[in-house]
């Protein structure tokens, strides 16, 4: 079931926060920002760590594959932005300033399975703690589909502090498209956490401007 949201505040809200503060020259991303309340983040099973494909991203990430075998063919069909070799991991290992040039340069990686044991030793201690672990692509998965979901996706990760930061858009693209995205981030999390339950507010925000502020009773229709 889609959640019910208030469109036309929602449309105002993303509107004011593309409007508000000085504006810069660069094209500048749209934030939303989720604070949480009666949520128990000791407890590992309410920690959240989920790719969700946007229906209007804001830009293509940029996905790497570790490949050997097959599936350095197959990777390369599927469209990835680079591919690196069993070699060329080999090589990095122990290279701590080459893994984390190349976890700042990939928004995303996928991997066969029988790569994860090298990848995890030889990269494991930067790309872990960065969530970039590569998402594992079985032999019977198609490779393109995994990648086509993974460059229109954005991270969800809510860890240590009730708050989820979110990238739902950019000041080029249309209202309806913003929030259509942050419709699909509000619909993720809520089926997680009741958002009229665990949502306290949210924000709207640029990338440099200042945030607008909602509560949960201005989006979210219906009772």
């Amino acid at each position: 079931m889609s959640l019910a949201l208030k469109q036309e505040a929602l449309l105002d809200a993303i509107k004011e926060a593309a409007s508000k503060g000085r504006r810069h020259k660069f094209t500048e991303g749209i934030d939303l920002i989720l604070v949480l309340r009666d949520v128990d983040l000791n407890r590992p099973e309410n920690r959240i760590n989920v790719n969700l494909p946007l229906p209007h991203p804001p830009k293509l990430n940029k996905v790497a594959a570790f490949a050997s075998g097959a599936f350095e063919a197959a990777a390369k069909n599927a469209g990835v932005d680079a591919v690196i070799t069993r070699d060329q991991i080999e090589a990095m290992a122990g290279n701590k300033k080459a893994i984390r040039k190349l976890a700042k340069q990939y928004d995303y990686f996928v991997a066969p399975p029988d790569l994860m044991p090298l990848i995890g030793r030889a990269l494991g201690s930067i790309l872990g703690p960065r969530g970039k672990m590569p998402e594992v692509v079985p032999p019977n998965v198609d490779a393109k589909s995994v990648v086509d979901r993974l460059k229109r996706s954005v991270r969800i990760r809510l860890r240590n502090e009730p708050a989820i930061k979110v990238r739902v858009g950019s000041i080029a693209q249309k209202p309806e498209e913003v929030a259509a995205n942050i419709a699909a981030v509000l619909e993720e999390v809520g089926a997680k956490f009741p958002l009229r339950q665990h949502l306290a507010r949210m924000y709207i925000k640029r990338t440099m401007g200042p945030p607008v502020a909602l509560k949960p009773e201005d989006v979210l229709a219906g009772r």
